[in-house]
Parts: C-alpha cells; sequence; structure tokens
C-alpha cells in the first residue's frame, strides 16, 4: 500500500483523510496500525511491506490489466472440451444472468426481514423446485460446493447415531469416489470418525455389495455413501441393494445424485436413501475457471436428520392478512447464525445467489425441460461411446453398461500416458478427458470423456479423427 496518508482510495469506502481520522478519534486511536498491535502480538505482525504491487486507480487501467490476464486463459468457448469430473459446461438460459445479476439479488448478502428485497421467497422457491426434482420434503439453503454438502451430510449421519445413544466411528464411501470430495470428506471427519473405502467391482465398477457388507458387520458404520451416476460415468445400479444393507446394520444411507440426470433417473430418495447431497453447478451456473458451485442436502420430513442439518432451512407462513404469505428461517437455532459456537456446523452464506439461479433455472426448464436435457446427455452419451470404440488401441467405456455424461477411456494399449495424449489434443484445439492416472492408478493410462447436451456431432467426430491420429503417429 501507499505510504501517503491522504491517499484516497477508489475501491474502498471510509478511506478519505478525514473520515478515516474521525473513525478514529471515535474509538481513542491514533491510527489503524495501533489497532493490530493492541489485538496481535508483536511475535506474529508481519513488520515489513507486502510484495503487492501499487493500486491501479483507473478503472479502465485496472480493466485492462486483468482483462491481459484472463486472455492468456484458453477457455471451452474457443476449444472443444471434453471436461468435467465435477464442473460442466451447460447450456444456461439467459434469464438467469439477467435476473441474478439484479441488485436485489446479486448485492443483499444476508438480508432478514428488514432488508430482504425477495430474497427469502427466492431461495423457498428453489428449495420448492429442488425438493420437486429431487422427490424429497425437506431441501437446505445452498452448501460452499458438493465436497461440503458430501462432507456435512456424513456428519449429520455420526450426529444422528450420537443423538440416538448409538455414536458410531466410521462411514463407508466407494473406492471409485470423486478423489476430491473424498479428501475433502475425510478432513472433515477426520476427528470424529474414519472414512473408509469399499473395494468395487474391477469389471463392472460397481460397489462390492459383499465387501460392504464385510464391513457393515462391525456395527461402527454410521452411513453408507454411494453416488449415482458414479464419478466414472456408469450407474451404481445396486441402489436399493446399497441402502438396505445399510439399513440392515443401523447405518444412514446417503446419495449423490446428478442433478442434470433427475429428469429421467429415478431419485435416490425413492430407492431407500436418507440423505441427498450434491452440486447443483448444471442448474445455470457457468463453468467460470471452477467456479460457480454451490451443493445441496435434502431428506424426507424426519425430524431427527432435520434437526442436524447446519444450514438455513427457509419456510412458509400464514401472515394476518388472509391470502398473504410469508417466508422466514425454520428452526434456527440448529445453525451458527442462531447458535454461533454450539451450532451443529459452521457454514456461510456467499453461496446463497447461486441457489437462486438455479431455482431460475428449474422455473425456466419446467419438468419437460429437464427429461429433455436429461435424454439429450443419455444419447449423445451412448452416441460418443459407440464412435470413440472405432478407434485402434483404446479401449472405451471398459464398465460396460449404460453410462450419464461421462465415461472412461484407457491407452494403455498405444503406449502412451494419458498426458501425452491430451497434450496433442490441446495442440488440435480439443481440451482431453480429465487424466485419471494419478488418483485412480489400477485403472492404467485412462481418462474421463465428458459430453452435455452442447457436444456437438462433429466435436465428437472430431474427438474420433483426432485421436486416430495421434493414436496411428505413435
Amino acid at each position: 500500500m501507499r505510504k501517503n496518508k491522504d491517499f484516497i482510495h477508489p475501491y474502498m469506502p471510509n478511506s478519505v483523510p478525514a473520515i478515516k481520522k474521525s473513525m478514529l478519534d471515535e474509538i481513542g486511536v491514533g491510527s489503524v496500525e495501533e489497532i493490530y498491535k493492541s489485538l496481535i502480538p508483536d511475535d506474529l505482525l508481519y513488520k515489513e511491506r507486502l510484495d503487492l504491487p501499487e493500486p491501479i486507480v483507473s478503472e479502465y487501467e485496472l480493466r485492462k490489466h486483468v482483462m491481459g490476464i484472463l486472455r492468456k486463459n484458453v477457455t471451452t468457448e474457443t476449444y472443444a472440451s471434453f471436461l468435467g469430473a465435477g464442473c460442466y459446461r451447460h447450456q444456461v438460459p439467459a434469464i438467469c444472468d439477467e435476473l441474478n445479476s439484479r441488485g436485489e439479488f446479486l448485492t443483499a448478502y444476508c438480508g432478514d426481514t428488514y432488508s430482504d428485497h425477495g430474497k427469502m421467497q427466492a431461495i423457498f422457491e428453489y428449495a420448492s423446485m429442488m425438493a420437486e426434482l429431487l422427490d424429497t420434503d425437506v431441501v437446505s439453503y445452498t452448501t460452499y460446493d458438493a465436497g461440503q454438502s458430501v462432507s456435512s451430510a456424513l456428519r449429520i449421519a455420526l450426529r444422528v447415531k450420537e443423538a440416538q445413544g448409538r455414536p458410531k466411528d466410521v462411514v463407508l464411501v466407494p473406492s471409485t469416489m470423486n478423489p476430491e470430495i473424498y479428501s475433502q470428506a475425510c478432513a472433515y471427519c477426520r476427528n470424529a470418525a474414519k472414512v473408509v473405502q469399499i473395494d468395487c467391482d474391477k469389471a463392472t465398477g460397481l460397489m462390492d455389495l459383499h465387501a460392504l457388507e464385510a464391513k457393515l458387520k462391525p456395527g461402527n458404520a454410521a452411513a453408507v455413501f454411494y453416488e449415482n451416476p458414479s464419478y466414472l460415468g456408469f450407474f451404481e445400479i445396486q441402489a436399493q441393494q446399497i441402502a438396505s444393507l445399510a439399513h440392515s446394520y443401523d447405518a444412514l444411507c446417503i446419495a449423490q445424485p446428478e442433478v442434470a440426470s433427475l429428469g429421467i433417473v429415478e431419485s435416490p430418495a425413492n430407492l431407500g436413501a436418507d440423505l441427498l447431497c450434491g452440486d447443483i453447478q448444471p442448474l445455470g451456473m457457468h463453468m467460470q475457471f471452477g467456479g460457480g458451485q454451490a451443493g445441496f442436502i435434502a431428506c424426507q420430513q424426519r425430524l431427527e436428520l432435520m434437526e442436524q442439518f447446519p444450514t438455513y432451512m427457509y419456510g412458509i407462513a400464514k401472515t394476518s392478512q388472509e391470502g398473504r404469505y410469508g417466508w422466514g428461517r425454520a428452526m434456527n437455532y440448529r445453525c451458527s447464525h442462531g447458535s454461533r459456537e454450539k451450532a451443529r456446523e459452521y457454514f456461510g452464506t456467499e453461496t446463497g445467489l447461486w441457489g437462486i439461479t438455479a431455482g431460475i433455472y428449474l422455473a425456466s426448464m419446467g419438468p419437460r425441460g429437464m427429461y429433455e436435457l436429461g435424454e439429450t446427455i443419455l444419447q449423445k452419451t451412448a452416441y460418443a461411446i459407440r464412435q470413440l470404440s472405432k478407434v485402434d488401441k483404446i479401449t472405451v467405456n471398459p464398465f460396460g453398461g449404460s453410462n450419464f455424461q461421462e465415461f472412461v477411456i484407457n491407452f494403455d494399449q498405444t503406449k502412451m500416458t494419458a498426458a501425452q495424449i491430451n497434450q496433442a489434443l490441446l495442440s488440435k484445439h480439443i481440451f482431453g478427458g480429465k487424466d485419471l492416472s494419478k488418483d485412480f492408478p489400477q485403472y492404467g493410462q485412462s481418462a474421463l470423456y465428458c459430453i452435455s447436451e452442447l457436444t456437438t456431432e462433429d466435436e465428437i467426430l472430431s474427438l474420433k479423427e483426432a485421436l486416430t491420429e495421434i493414436i496411428r503417429g505413435c
């Protein structure tokens, strides 16, 4: 920062020297530094100048500088993309961007009844439409992302069992689970339980039910978790058996569905799952270089589960005026807003805008639109698997069966690594699949390829041609 005390920062409120002095005089200190020194031990204070550039005070120059940095990126708008693995390129209706950029939504950080501007009703409507999509009674306020929603759902199960007087110290997950979410869940649960992976069938990728039952038999598992479709794209067709096994050993069943598939696929809530969790990014959010994520947690009307939800829940109530309704936070004592350090967990509020966006998306799509979305992705995925299976020396969809949105391609016969394949594809203006060789070494040199409703026939055929040329030249 500049040492000139008369400098007025264009983007920092109350930086006018006279206003700043007035505020400091009010609390009886001579400088902001005095406040820091009164709170932070001297040995922890950094006394040198931070290695930061001088502020760019011109709005035009700042925009030019930032855009210059951003232009170094190559986006999915420029290259054909087959990347997914948790963040997907879907069609975003123009109405989503139009409405979520309105000031009453964009800047209404955490308004209550005195500064709500319709935010509470909008989130209530989002939760209602999500509940219809999921076929559940209760949907939480948004979490940071799928990782937090999965991790929080596991902690909910642990708290439920503790509240029932039957504390458990293990949660069970499939070995094919999203590796980033698995890592997050291990960290989130480490002071309460151990996250144990269940072996999956090497031929089909499906969870090994015998291995699952063996891990359940000690009776110390609070929950069994599965993804449907799985991280590797195939459907977990044993959902009902998994839930039944979990319940027979006094464990909850937690499922992570892919929301884009729920227009055509049965909700795990109707297959025995107690808690549903996942990401709403496919519902009207751009990829945004990995941002724009938000998660959900949902269940049926079961008080023992609802009381352990860490996030806001929004309810509807009658008012004194006949025919008019109001919206407000339900069971607020559970969350950090209601009871601070005594809350179930801490959660933030920065993803509420994405909940509103998802509500706008669901309202614009309707049941028929969600059906067509799922149907289109399912058909395009099957088409891509058929076309790419014609390429020599690669194994496409080694697990067989039907896939939604994603599938594995193995390159072991080419003697090239997945990274080398991706580098060669990049030179042809194609983003290849997510390299799986580090997270899933048991599947060799493999990559996870993603197809969305935006993937065109030409892009699939171009990928087929590019892989043929790359492998022919290896």
